[in-house]
């Protein structure tokens, strides 16, 4: 699994809504037993456009990416500065944030600037994950993305 994949899955399924309640079945017709013969009633016809249940609806809502790592980082003590740097990101998301990961999560978002582990890079690789989550359904503020 590629180092993006791995932001992606840690922070989207953080975001994960609750697992959505079994679904009712609809009623079937009713049977009445008159005379000892059965005799059904009272089919209702199939709904034509029945509303998305609400876990269609949530899963289609994108993740607010700052309110979910704002979350994590509460949870672990609030002291990591995510918003600027990918280190911090990659520890608070508890994936590998060596040179070596950042060389490869740089080749996977092909993002060439400055030297690798220099702050130029860093800065560049950080905004590019944010771009790449706003991609894949994220809801990312502008000022981290740019």
């Amino acid at each position: 699994m590629s180092l993006f994949s791995s932001i992606v899955n840690k922070i989207f399924g953080h975001a994960q809504p609750a697992a959505p309640a079994t679904p009712v079945a609809a009623p079937g017709p009713q049977v009445t037993i008159v005379d000892g013969s059965e005799a059904t009633a009272d089919i209702a016809p199939p709904a034509r456009n029945p509303a998305p249940a609400p876990a269609q609806a949530a899963a289609a809502a994108p993740v607010d990416v700052e309110a979910v790592l704002t979350d994590m980082a509460a949870a672990k003590g609030g002291k990591s500065d995510w918003k600027h740097s990918i280190v911090d990101l990659l520890k608070l998301l508890d994936l590998d944030s060596s040179l070596d990961a950042r060389k490869q999560l740089a080749e996977e978002l092909d993002v060439h600037a400055g030297a690798h582990g220099s702050a130029e890079q860093n800065i560049a690789l950080h905004k590019a994950v944010m771009r790449k989550l706003a991609e894949n359904g994220g809801k990312v503020p502008a000022d981290l993305k740019d």
